[in-house]
C-alpha cells in the first residue's frame, strides 16, 4: 500500500512517517499544505491519501477541501481526513460523495499505532471507518430526534455504533462477546427498524447506517 500524507505540523508529518513506515506501508510523499498534497496526489496516484482538516494558508478547511477534490477526481484513491476535534459535518460530507475507502479519524487515534495502521488497511480495501466519538454524537442526536432510534434495544444502539464505525460482524462479536449468529440477527432487526435494506457487503451496510444517522438531524 501507497500513501500519500499532508500535515502541516512538521512533528506529526514526520511521526506519521515513521508510524507507517514501521508496520510496512510505503509513505511515497509528504507535503505540508493542500497544493503540495494535491500535487504529490496527481503525481504518485496512492492507495491511500492522508489528510489533516486544517492546513496552511488560513488553517480552516483547506485539507477537506483537498480530500473532497481527490475524491472527485481521483475515484479510484482511498482518503483518510484526520481532525483534532469531533466535527460530524465533516463525516457527513465525505459519506455525502457515496464512495467507498473512506475515513474520518480523530488524530488522539494514531497513538494506538496498531489499531490506526488495521484502519487504513480497510479504508484502502474500500472499507468506511468513522471515529468511534464521531459516531457516538450521531447515534445519541439520532436518538432525541428520530423516535426509531429511540426504540431500539441498549444491545441493538451498541451494535449499531459498532457497525457505524465499519466493524466486522466477527469484531462486533468479540468486542460484545456475543456469537455471530447473535450480530446478525441483532443487525437484522435494526435494519428492518430503520427501513434498511439488509446487505451482505459490509462496506455498503456502514454507508447505509451511517447515511441513515447522518440524515436524522442537522450537521454539527
Amino acid at each position: 500500500m501507497r500513501v500519500v500524507i499532508g500535515e502541516d505540523e512538521a512533528l506529526l508529518r514526520r511521526g506519521l512517517v515513521l508510524v507507517l513506515d514501521s508496520a510496512g506501508i510505503e509513505v511515497a510523499g509528504a507535503a505540508a499544505d493542500a497544493t503540495g498534497l494535491l500535487e504529490l496526489t496527481r503525481q504518485h496516484e496512492p492507495d491511500l491519501v492522508i489528510t489533516d482538516v486544517r492546513m496552511p494558508p488560513t488553517h480552516t478547511d483547506e485539507g477537506m477541501v483537498a480530500a473532497l477534490r481527490i475524491v472527485h477526481d481521483h475515484p479510484g484513491i482511498a482518503v483518510v481526513v484526520l481532525s483534532q476535534h469531533v466535527q460530524r459535518r465533516y463525516a457527513i460530507e465525505l459519506l455525502a460523495e457515496k464512495r467507498q475507502g473512506i475515513g474520518y479519524l480523530l488524530k488522539q487515534r494514531i497513538a494506538d499505532v496498531e489499531t490506526f495502521c488495521d484502519d487504513l488497511r480497510r479504508i484502502a480495501a474500500g472499507g468506511a471507518v468513522i471515529d468511534p466519538e464521531v459516531v457516538a454524537i450521531m447515534v445519541d442526536r439520532a436518538r432525541l430526534d428520530d423516535g426509531i432510534i429511540g426504540r431500539l434495544t441498549p444491545r441493538q444502539h451498541e451494535v449499531l455504533k459498532l457497525v457505524a464505525e465499519g466493524r466486522s460482524n466477527g469484531y462486533i462479536a468479540a468486542e460484545l462477546v456475543i456469537t455471530d449468529k447473535a450480530v446478525v440477527q441483532h443487525t437484522s432487526r435494526i435494519y428492518d427498524a430503520l427501513g434498511l435494506p439488509a446487505h451482505d457487503d459490509g462496506h455498503r451496510r456502514v454507508q447505509a447506517v451511517l447515511k441513515y444517522l447522518a440524515g436524522t438531524s442537522s450537521p454539527a
